[in-house]
């Protein structure tokens, strides 16, 4: 890990909370000049951050710590009922990785998603915001039979896998539950790469949306500083 340059973090302005209605919030960014690696990335992923395109960013809210990074260790996870049914429904899916970066055949999933989930079709910038170029990212792509029906961006770390974002048939993912494989699939590949983590993602306990993360136990949140167990909701 190499820190011989100065590692510096700024504020942003304030915004709209996208999560909790009413709020405001704003993150602490690290410096866009500096030479990101995925070395550096991996600590800083540990201590909290995440990253959005190639801005690496934590939630830096004043009175308000709500948003809890979480990881999953893969070799201590069990499957839940549910999630052996999601499975095994699945198992007929056909996954394809793709290594070599964001793929034009994406954008009509993309925007069909998008339109389902946010009553937005505005693709513009999607593969900024998915990748990176210092970054180790796999676009794994789920076929039933010869049709695409779900693509997750994934980051590649030395300690894990990051769940980036997961976007799908919006018909199709209802009945599959496709948002719910794509994490039992980066759990089942980071064992079979013999990674310790799945880092799914922030969590908010007051943002019923993001309760399906907690449902993958043992799960664990960085809560001032610490890894502790969070519980399911």
């Amino acid at each position: 890990m190499d820190f011989s340059k100065p590692l510096k973090i700024y504020p942003t302005a304030m915004h709209a909370c996208a999560y909790l209605p009413g709020k405001l919030a704003r993150n602490a960014v690290i410096d866009p000049d500096f030479d990101m690696t995925m070395s550096v990335y991996d600590y800083l992923i540990k201590s909290g951050f995440r990253r959005s395109g190639s801005q690496v960013y934590r939630p830096y809210c004043e009175g308000c710590n709500g948003c809890i990074t979480t990881r999953i260790e893969v070799k201590k996870f069990a499957m839940s009922k549910s999630q052996k049914r999601n499975a095994k429904l699945n198992q007929d899916l056909r996954v394809v990785i793709n290594e070599d970066g964001f793929k034009d055949k994406y954008l009509p999933l993309y925007e069909s998603y998008l339109a389902s989930r946010h009553d937005d079709t505005e693709a513009e910038g999607v593969q900024d915001f998915l990748a990176a170029s210092w970054c180790d990212t796999l676009f794994v792509e789920f076929y039933d039979g010869e049709e695409m029906i779900s693509v997750a961006a994934v980051d590649r770390l030395e300690s894990g896998l990051s769940a980036v974002y997961t976007f799908f048939d919006p018909e199709k993912g209802g009945k599959r539950g496709l948002g719910v494989f794509a994490v039992i699939w980066q759990i089942e590949h980071a064992k079979s790469l013999g990674l310790e983590y799945v880092y799914p993602g922030y969590w908010i306990k007051e943002c019923r949306k993001m309760n399906y993360k907690t449902r993958f136990q043992p799960l664990e949140g960085l809560v001032d500083g610490n890894w502790k167990p969070l519980e399911k909701q």
